[in-house]
């Protein structure tokens, strides 16, 4: 099986709070976001969104100019649907995040649980090139993933673990690290996990 069939087979088969990430607020996210005081207009993309609720509240928030970037056709249909109207102050786009060749800079490029499944070094390699394209001069990235303590694997699927010097050395020469946390996660089956949290901006 593919990687996108499968997203699409979770995202088919399984309801928002069936899936270990769901959190009704993506708190942690939007605190590191609050810090870096953006325009309203600023750039943001969300990677590996799913259809997470951090696009609904940047948009209640008065952000104008969203991206969100999801490998599934299916889980961009959910956050459609549950946006509504609002949909459209939203470009969707639908591919891996491997295969993403970004046709503007963002300010922000904003990860929870999807870089961590990349698992082999040139996978890593090039995620890294891609956001150091990917991101403004200036611009921000936010990437949260299982920490050392987390798991080491999600939805079936291997992950890599991060500590904030492994994370620091990914995107070490394109970006300077301004501050990392870790933080507990209580799925919806009321087991714990562990993530790391890093702020970098853009040298």
């Amino acid at each position: 099986m593919s990687r996108k069939e499968h997203w699409e087979n979770v995202f088919a088969t399984k309801q928002e709070t069936e899936v270990s990430w769901y959190q009704p607020s993506p708190k942690t996210s939007l605190d590191f976001i609050s810090k870096l005081n953006l325009q309203k207009e600023a750039k943001i993309i969300d990677v590996g969104g799913g259809d997470s609720y951090l696009v609904d509240a940047i948009l209640e928030r008065g952000f104008t100019n969203i991206t969100l970037l999801d490998i599934s056709d299916k889980a961009i249909e959910r956050i459609q649907n549950r946006l509504g109207a609002k949909a459209k102050d939203v470009t969707f786009i639908v591919s891996d995040v491997l295969d993403f060749t970004p046709i503007e800079t963002y300010d922000l490029w904003h990860d929870r649980a999807s870089f961590h499944f990349q698992t082999e070094e040139s996978q890593i390699q090039k995620y890294a090139d891609i956001v150091a394209n990917a991101v403004a001069a200036n611009g921000h990235l936010i990437i949260g993933t299982f920490s050392e303590n987390g798991p080491k694997k999600c939805s079936g699927l291997d992950i890599t673990q991060y500590n904030e010097a492994s994370m620091k050395a990914v995107f070490e020469t394109h970006f300077e690290s301004l501050n990392s946390i870790t933080e507990d996660h209580t799925t919806p089956f009321d087991t714990i996990q562990n993530f790391i949290f890093c702020s970098l901006k853009k040298k």
